[in-house]
């Protein structure tokens, strides 16, 4: 379940093979009908004018407002688990989650067209983001590990700090910290760089969706264990610890040219 970019309505996606749109009253406007399988993921497009839906069918779907199927996005052998549009809307990126999945992550332009495919993971891909600026790509695995990517496909950087597959992860608002939810009952707090700045302690089952607030400040996860909780996160602070930690490491290792700048701005806080 998702709301438009503009608040006022909600699209859903269920096992009867549905997306359905309603209003804040609960008021169902449309259904869209195309599907064969489980709807397991909806995203409405930055603009608010289009639905990208994942489905169990193996096929990503494009519907207007009016519940038109615009297009099919075919490719995986698999069904699709996680789908979302790039904050420009001109890509997107899809995700499969499947025992016998291809274990990557694809990247579309409206027209179908496959652009690109992201290999890297060793297990199957449970969850997929864009970074706010639309220049990096999360993904998480069933590996236990998030990927971060570049729009080329490189795999810039791997996080390994779970100890069960990451169900769910995010960027925050500002782009600066990612967030992950996993099997293994946590919630974990990365910068860019890949260093671990917080565990998050407090379900008592697998977490499975994980998502920051608009302002940053807090984050909620849902878990298996019938709760959802909400965080209170200080994340000033942990982007200067992070962002301490790799200077004192880059002054160390002189030959590292990478990312040499990316916390100039964080450390200026102090």
């Amino acid at each position: 379940m998702v709301f438009s970019p503009d608040g006022k309505t909600i699209a859903s996606g269920s096992d009867d093979e549905t997306v359905r749109l309603w209003n804040l009253n609960g008021q169902l406007l449309r259904s869209f009908k195309g599907h064969s399988s489980s709807v397991k993921s909806v995203v409405f497009s930055p603009d608010g004018k289009t639905i990208a839906s994942g489905s169990a069918d193996n096929t990503v779907r494009l519907w207007n407002l009016n519940g038109q199927e615009l297009r099919t996005l075919n490719g995986y052998s698999n069904e699709i688990t996680s789908v979302v549009f790039s904050p420009d809307g001109k890509t997107i990126a899809s995700a499969n989650a499947n025992v016998d999945a291809d274990n990557t992550v694809r990247l579309w332009n409206l027209n179908g067209q496959l652009l690109r495919t992201l290999n890297g993971h060793s297990g199957y891909v449970t969850s997929v983001a864009f970074s706010p600026d639309g220049k990096t790509i999360a993904s998480g695995s069933s590996d236990d590990t998030v990927i971060l990517w570049n729009l080329n496909g490189q795999l810039l950087r791997s996080f390994k700090g779970h100890s069960s597959s990451v169900k769910s992860v995010v960027f925050s608002p500002d782009g600066k910290t990612i967030a992950s939810g996993s099997a293994d009952k946590t919630v974990r707090l990365w910068n860019l760089n890949g260093q671990l700045l917080r565990t998050l302690k407090g379900h008592s089952n697998e977490v499975t969706s994980v998502i920051f607030s608009p302002d940053g400040k807090t984050i909620a996860s849902g878990s298996n264990d019938k709760t959802v909780i909400l965080w209170n996160m200080d994340l000033d602070n942990l982007l200067i610890r992070g962002c301490a930690w790799a200077s004192d490491y880059l002054k160390n290792n002189p030959s590292v040219e990478q990312d040499r700048h990316l916390c100039d701005d964080v450390l200026k806080r102090k």
